[in-house]
């Protein structure tokens, strides 16, 4: 037992004190430096398995390197790091399986650790799988292992999931940031965009409006005008084309609303509030939207909790 916790320690102290935005080559180089101070309570024979593992997983010789790491697993059971390993070594070889059954348990043993989570996010998607479709076998409610796949999202340019992600999680400066950074990302690629269409159109017809502005414009129109069917066409499409865009979802949710579909305008009106960050007169249209959409069905407990955000003023 004392032998777990000071290596458990070891690494745990390494990932808190390495910023998760580091490259993992150079992780996994520390944590092998790291692991050889805090191994000395270790017996010889697993301090020599364990870094025999580690340099035959250095050298690619994947399957000596599991069958030492499931030595020393044996002669510590529990193990998160030994675990950990393991995942990665079998990732490695693509015995998927198994990979994903050694990530699991290196993370149900410290959900706060980002490499861990990292590792089986890597294994999953190797599969065709999230993390959300597991998410009721390993510790998804622990506040920072939603915190660190929101941020394993952003990296990955998965920015919807993050957004949603985010939406779940508590007001904190890392929620704050991270939303900043992400709409930055997407500022940055739709003005990227922008100016690829613009340039585009230039050439074509010497107009530098862009897709995104024409929709929104045809959309608004088309609500003014009342012509709701049409307004719902049109923002479905738009929604297709712009996911991440909640303009899109309140129009085409308030369309509905107006043509007696009460049920669909709040299914897409909820949706599109995942999206929906720093836009306070976007979000009050939202809310009175929606309290007016649950009233209409009688649930007054939600129509009263969308009223209540409603910021005055705006």
């Amino acid at each position: 037992m004392k032998r777990n916790a000071v290596l458990g320690y070891s690494v745990v102290l390494l990932f808190l004190t390495t910023p998760p935005f580091y490259a993992q080559e150079d992780q996994e180089i520390q944590v092998e430096q790291s692991s050889e101070v805090f191994l000395e309570e270790y017996t010889d024979e697993f301090q020599e398995k364990f870094f025999e593992a580690l340099k035959q997983k250095g050298i690619q010789n994947h399957d000596r390197a599991i069958n030492l790491l499931l030595e020393c697993s044996e002669m510590d059971p529990g193990n998160s790091t030994i675990a950990h390993e393991l995942a990665k070594a079998y990732l490695a070889e693509k015995q998927y399986a198994n990979a994903k059954t050694h990530a699991m348990e290196a993370l149900g043993s410290v959900p706060e650790n980002y490499w861990y989570l990292n590792t089986l996010t890597t294994i999953l998607e190797a599969q065709g799988e999230q993390v959300e479709d597991i998410k009721n076998t390993i510790p998804y409610a622990n506040p920072t292992l939603r915190r660190n796949l929101a941020l394993i999202y952003f990296r990955q340019e998965a920015y919807a999931r993050a957004l949603k992600l985010l939406n779940g999680l508590e007001s904190s400066f890392f929620k704050k940031d991270l939303a900043r950074k992400i709409n930055d990302s997407l500022s940055l690629a739709a003005a990227t965009q922008k100016l690829e269409i613009a340039n585009q159109e230039e050439q074509d017809d010497g107009t530098a409006d862009t897709v995104l502005s024409n929709y929104k414009k045809d959309i608004e129109q088309l609500f003014l005008k009342e012509d709701f069917s049409a307004t719902v066409t049109q923002a479905g499409e738009a929604r297709e084309a712009y996911p991440l865009q909640p303009f899109f979802y309140y129009f085409q949710g308030a369309a509905l609303l107006e043509l007696g579909e009460v049920n669909r305008a709040i299914a897409v009106l909820e949706e599109g509030l995942e999206y929906l960050f720093d836009d306070e007169l976007l979000a009050n249209k939202f809310y009175k939207t929606l309290s007016e959409a649950f009233t209409k069905v009688g649930n007054s407990s939600k129509a009263n909790m969308y009223a209540n955000k409603i910021k005055t003023g705006s």
